[in-house]
């Protein structure tokens, strides 16, 4: 984050202009073809009483910035998407507005999923469990579990989850974005505040904003601007009323996957123990990819879990399957298995992906017999580590912590993000480019997904196409 807040302002700027430029070109096209081809541009105007679908700047931005390198995004696959992925060939004949397929696949190395511990296989012990619990137990329940979606696989994923990360019980949720956008509407409402870090995954935002509570963002991982907005909220209380608030929740993650940075939890904690707030942790990238154990970012700093009032998390990362958890007090799982939204009233997760958990879990655990969990956990240390160094010695800037498994390298300008997912592409990496809105408009990126399926070899090749296509795109030594 460091780097990114220093970046030198005309390599800004130049970054900037880079979207500009075309956006202004659109507009301009945009006014001329109202002119002079209305039909052709109707439905971007009100017309017979009807606004458009989409308008302003959104318009403009997905028609002449998002579609002209439409084709480095949304990219069908095939089959497993673990160490290798088979990618559908398809064409485009009208600028990427719409794609026909070539009838051709190719098949990559892959780079692109959280696919941290490599789980997400098509053989194996876990998959054989797997097809064995589907043939005892069919696919789904077929019914939420407030009425007769209950089940003993069911009630054994949430008593593992909670041991391992160590709680006293958790509640499973069947979908990773919902685990958050529920549960907090749940927890926190009217009269309470909530505080959390600019960086946090839209479903917190989403969860937050449903809850009613009164939101306040503080600067990523700025925690003297923590603990002064704490002092201040507890001094003056709720607006207008100044009456003292029901509960302050502080929210943040493990591991922030668009920048691969940790948060300082071990000074968090400090805070909560001098003014008295809950945590809510977001592991949902760091459970099973960080810590000696797998076990997140409490088990990366050596802290005691119990001290995290609300731990979250999914299971679709580390785990190669589907959904995600609470886990925390027994009263406060109880509590949630009457009030969250998509606990009482969807589906519970299917049997597969149950088992999937377990399975996974156990292994980790080394419950299942085998040290293959202890492999992949140190494998996947080793290639955060060793991706990240190699990247920075070559010249390119890295804005991740070392030991982060996902490992941005900024970009910045617009044409280097379908360029260089292009040229990897071309040479059989597969690879994610992020932007603006999800980024700063002047620190496009890409983003390089560690696996402990990725062995050594992998990465050298890996590393020698990153130092071909950045040479060839002037991306070294851009500090």
């Amino acid at each position: 984050m460091e780097d990114i807040e220093n970046i030198p302002f005309f390599l800004k700027m130049t970054a900037i202009l880079s979207y500009a430029v075309p956006l202004l070109m659109g507009y301009i096209r945009d006014c001329f073809g109202k002119i002079f081809y209305p039909e052709a541009y109707a439905a971007y105007y009100h017309s017979n009483g009807l606004a458009p679908i989409v308008e302003g700047f959104e318009s403009l931005y997905h028609r002449y910035i998002y579609i002209p390198i439409r084709d480095c995004f949304n990219r069908p696959i095939t089959g497993v998407a673990g160490r290798m992925v088979k990618l559908l060939d398809r064409i485009s004949y009208d600028g990427n507005k719409t794609f026909q397929f070539t009838g051709t696949k190719s098949e990559v190395l892959n780079l692109a999923s959280y696919n941290y511990l490599g789980f997400a296989a098509g053989k194996g012990k876990i998959i054989d469990e797997v097809e064995s619990t589907m043939r005892g137990n069919g696919l789904v329940n077929n019914s939420p579990r407030s009425e007769v979606g209950d089940s003993d696989l069911l009630r054994d994923a949430e008593e593992v989850t909670a041991r391992f990360v160590g709680q006293e019980s958790s509640i499973l949720i069947s979908q990773g974005f919902a685990t958050n956008s529920t549960t907090i509407p749940a927890i926190v409402s009217k009269g309470c505040l909530v505080l959390s870090d600019e960086m946090n995954h839209n479903s917190i935002v989403y969860g937050s904003r449903l809850s009613g509570a009164v939101i306040r963002v503080f600067k990523h991982n700025a925690i003297d601007q923590l603990e002064k907005m704490l002092r201040k909220a507890i001094a003056e209380g709720q607006p207008r009323t100044h009456r003292p608030w029901k509960k302050i929740f502080v929210v943040i993650e493990g591991l922030y996957s668009m920048e691969g940075s940790f948060p300082k939890l071990p000074e968090i904690l400090a805070l909560k123990q001098k003014y008295k707030f809950y945590v809510y942790l977001d592991e949902a990238h760091s459970i099973g990819a960080l810590g000696p154990r797998g076990r997140g970012i409490c088990d990366y700093y050596g802290v005691d879990p119990k001290q995290i009032d609300i731990m979250m998390g999914t299971f679709t990362k580390s785990f190669g399957a589907a959904g995600g958890y609470i886990a925390g007090r027994k009263s406060l799982i109880e509590h949630l298995k009457r009030t969250n939204f998509n606990h009482v009233y969807g589906e519970p997760l299917s049997v597969p992906v149950l088992q999937q958990v377990v399975s996974s879990i156990k292994c980790i655990m080394g419950e299942d017999g085998t040290t293959t969990g202890l492999r992949k956990l140190e494998q996947i240390a080793f290639n955060a580590r060793y991706f990240s160094s190699e990247l920075k010695k070559r010249g390119f800037l890295v804005c991740s912590h070392p030991d982060s498994p996902v490992i941005p390298m900024l970009l910045f300008h617009y044409f280097n993000l379908n360029r260089f997912s292009r040229e990897c592409l071309a040479r059989g990496v597969a690879v994610v480019v992020v932007s603006y809105p999800a980024t700063p408009i002047f620190a496009g990126r890409v983003r390089f997904c560690m696996s402990a399926s990725h062995s050594k070899e992998d990465l050298d090749r890996v590393l020698e196409i990153v130092d071909e296509v950045g040479t060839k795109l002037k991306l070294k030594n851009m500090k």
